[in-house]
C-alpha cells in the first residue's frame, strides 16, 4: 500500500507526495481518501445508470445520494480530514448506500450488470477489505497520463463543487439538477470517459454551485456591505473561528451572547464581517491573524479555543491541541469534535468551547488597525456608475483579479510584490485567502474606490465573475477579452481548481495561475489549456507586469 497524491499546489517537488503529504497527512490517510473517491465513483455510476424518468419521479433518493457524494468528495479536499477512522466509516457508508441502490435497481431491471464498472461492483465490509482495493483506487491506476490528467482535473473540480454545494445544503439550499450533473460527471470519469468536454461541463457545474451558495448566503445573511474589520484585540477571553461555514458562526455567536466571551474570525472566515446579519453581535470583535498556513503560530498566541469549521486545518501543535475543536467534516485524531446537528438538536452545541474560553487568558495582540472589505457583486453593482466613470476618465486603467488560495511556499511573495508593483491607477479584485498577501498594504484608493476590492471567501470568486460580466454589459462590449481585466490567480487546493474551471466555462481567457502549474496536468493536457484558453503560469513580477500593463495600454 503506497500513496501518490498530487492534488494540491505543494505536492512534493511539484510532482507528488509518495511517503507523507506536505499537508501532514499520512500515507494510509491518502490511500483511504483515494478509496473514498473510488467508492463515490462507483455510487455515481450506479445512480447515473438509473433511467431519468425513474429518477425524476422521486427526488428523495437523489437527495440522499447527492448529499452522500458531497460528503465523500468534500472529505477528501486538502486539510479537511486527517482521521482514518472517520474516513473509513464514510467509505463503508457510501458502499452500503450503493449496494442498496444497486440491489433495488438490478431487481427492478432498471440497471444492467453490463452498465457497471469495477468501482460500481466493488464492495467491502471491513477496513482490511477496503485496503485490498488500494492499488485500483490509486490516482496512478490510470496508466495513460493524459486520461489521468483529464480525470483528475475534473475530479478536483468536483471536489470543490462538493464543498460549495455542501455549504449551501447546510443553509437549506439544494439543487437536484446539480446533483444529477455531479453524478453524471463522476460516472463518466469512472467509465474512463474523461475528456475536455467533461472538464468544461465540470466548470459549468461549478458556476451553478457557486451561484447556489451565493444565493444561500445572501438570502440568509444579507448582501455583503463595505465594512471596516478591526485587527486588534480586546481584554475579554476569546474564541477564534476559522474555515468557511457561516451557520456554525451564527450558532456560536448566539450561544456566546452575554457570556463575556468575544468571537474573532481567522483565515477564510474574515468575510463574515461583511454580512449585515452578523453586525448585531457586539461581541463579534474582528479578525485575528492571517491565512491558514500561519495557524500554528497564530493559534498558539490566541490563548483561547479555536473552532475549525471546514478545510484549512493543519496538524495541531501540542501547545494548543487541547483547545482546538473540529466540526462538520473536519477531523483530526485525538482532537475534540463538535457533533453535527440532528432532529433532536437542531443547533450545534458549542458549550464545551465556551466553558473552556472562560478559563483562558485574552488573546495576545498580533497587530492593530483595520482592513476594508465587502465588495461582492451587489455592492460593486451599486457603485457601477462610479466605477465606469473612473474607467472612462482614465482614472482606472485596469482591473487585476488576484483571488485564490494562499500557501506556504516562499515564491508566493510574488503576489505581494505584484500588488506593490501595480501602478496606482489599477484596482485589485480579490476573493479567497490569497488576499492576505496584500490586503494589509496601504495601496490607497482611486476617487474613493479602494485599490483592493475584497469580494469575500474563495467561493465568492463567483462575485468576481459576475462583476466582470456586469462591467462588460456596462461598457457595451461584445467580448470579455475587450474588458480592461487581467487574471493573476494563486492556487493551492481543489476549490481553486473549481474556480478556474468556472472561469474557463464562462469564457474568460488568458488566466494566469501560480506559483506553479498543477502537478497533475500532463504536458499534453496543459498544452490544450494553453492553446484553447490561453492559460498562463506566473513567471516574474517584472515580466508579468509588463504583459498586464502592455495589454492595458493596447486596450
Amino acid at each position: 500500500m503506497s500513496m501518490y497524491c498530487f492534488q494540491c499546489q505543494e505536492a512534493a517537488g511539484n510532482t507528488g507526495c509518495t511517503v507523507r503529504g506536505v499537508c501532514g497527512k499520512t500515507g494510509e490517510t491518502a490511500v483511504l481518501q483515494d478509496l473514498l473517491v473510488y467508492a463515490a465513483r462507483g455510487l455515481a455510476t450506479v445512480a447515473d445508470a438509473i433511467p431519468q424518468a425513474e429518477k425524476k419521479r422521486d427526488d428523495q433518493p437523489l437527495l440522499e445520494t447527492g448529499r452522500l457524494i458531497l460528503e465523500a468528495l468534500f472529505t477528501t479536499v486538502t486539510n479537511v480530514s486527517f482521521d482514518d477512522t472517520r474516513i473509513t466509516q464514510t467509505i463503508l457508508e457510501v458502499l452500503r448506500h450503493k449496494e442498496g441502490l444497486l440491489a433495488a435497481s438490478l431487481q427492478a431491471g432498471t440497471v444492467k450488470d453490463t452498465d457497471l464498472t469495477e468501482a460500481a461492483r466493488w464492495n467491502a465490509a471491513t477496513p482490511s477489505e477496503l485496503l485490498a482495493r488500494a492499488s485500483q483506487a490509486s490516482v496512478m491506476a490510470e496508466e495513460d497520463p493524459d486520461k489521468r490528467a483529464l480525470g483528475e482535473l475534473a475530479i478536483y473540480g468536483l471536489k470543490g463543487i462538493a464543498a460549495y454545494a455542501d455549504h449551501a445544503r447546510v443553509l437549506g439550499y439544494e439543487d437536484t439538477d446539480l446533483y444529477r450533473e455531479i453524478l453524471r460527471l463522476l460516472a463518466a470519469i469512472d467509465r474512463g470517459e474523461a475528456s475536455p468536454e467533461i472538464v468544461i461541463a465540470t466548470g459549468h457545474a461549478a458556476v451553478t454551485a457557486m451561484a447556489l451558495l451565493d444565493r444561500a448566503n445572501t438570502e440568509t445573511y444579507g448582501n455583503p456591505e463595505i465594512t471596516q474589520v478591526e485587527l486588534g484585540v480586546r481584554g475579554n477571553p476569546g474564541i477564534l473561528i476559522s474555515g468557511h461555514d457561516l451557520k456554525d458562526l451564527q450558532e456560536l455567536l448566539e450561544q456566546t451572547r452575554g457570556t463575556g466571551v468575544d468571537v474573532y474570525t481567522h483565515g477564510e472566515m474574515l468575510p463574515a464581517h461583511y454580512y449585515p446579519a452578523f453586525k448585531k453581535y457586539s461581541h463579534f470583535v474582528g479578525n485575528y491573524g492571517s491565512s491558514w498556513w500561519a495557524q500554528d503560530r497564530e493559534f498558539e498566541s490566541f490563548h483561547g479555543p479555536i473552532v475549525m469549521t471546514t478545510n484549512c486545518l493543519t496538524p495541531p501543535k501540542a501547545s494548543y491541541k487541547d483547545r482546538i475543536f473540529t466540526t462538520g467534516l473536519v477531523a483530526f485524531p485525538q482532537v475534540a469534535h463538535i457533533p453535527d446537528r440532528s432532529a433532536s438538536s437542531p443547533a450545534k452545541d458549542f458549550s464545551r468551547v465556551i466553558e473552556l474560553a472562560r478559563t483562558c487568558d485574552p488573546p495576545r495582540e498580533l497587530e492593530t488597525g483595520s482592513i476594508t472589505g465587502g465588495f461582492a457583486h451587489a455592492q460593486v453593482t451599486a457603485l457601477a456608475d462610479k466605477v465606469v466613470e473612473a474607467v472612462k476618465s482614465g482614472a482606472i486603467s485596469k482591473f487585476i483579479v488576484m483571488g485564490g488560495c494562499d500557501g506556504r511556499q516562499k515564491g508566493r511573495s510574488y503576489f505581494t510584490d505584484m500588488a506593490k508593483a501595480l501602478p496606482p491607477d489599477t484596482v485589485i479584485l480579490t476573493a479567497g485567502c490569497a488576499k492576505y498577501r496584500y490586503n494589509k498594504l496601504d495601496l490607497g484608493s482611486i476617487g474613493g474606490i479602494p485599490r483592493v476590492l475584497d469580494a469575500g471567501q474563495c467561493n465568492d470568486s463567483y462575485s468576481l465573475a459576475v462583476i466582470a460580466l456586469k462591467l462588460k454589459e456596462a461598457f457595451g462590449l461584445e467580448s470579455l477579452e475587450d474588458l480592461p481585466l487581467d487574471f493573476d490567480i494563486a492556487w493551492y487546493e481543489q476549490k481553486a481548481i473549481t474556480v478556474l474551471l468556472a472561469l474557463l466555462a464562462l469564457g474568460f481567457k488568458g488566466v494566469r495561475i501560480g506559483p506553479t502549474l498543477p502537478a497533475f496536468l500532463s504536458p499534453a493536457v496543459a498544452e490544450v489549456l494553453v492553446s484553447t484558453f490561453g492559460l498562463k503560469v506566473t513567471t516574474t513580477v517584472e515580466a508579468d507586469l509588463a504583459e498586464i500593463m502592455g495589454a492595458a495600454a493596447g486596450a
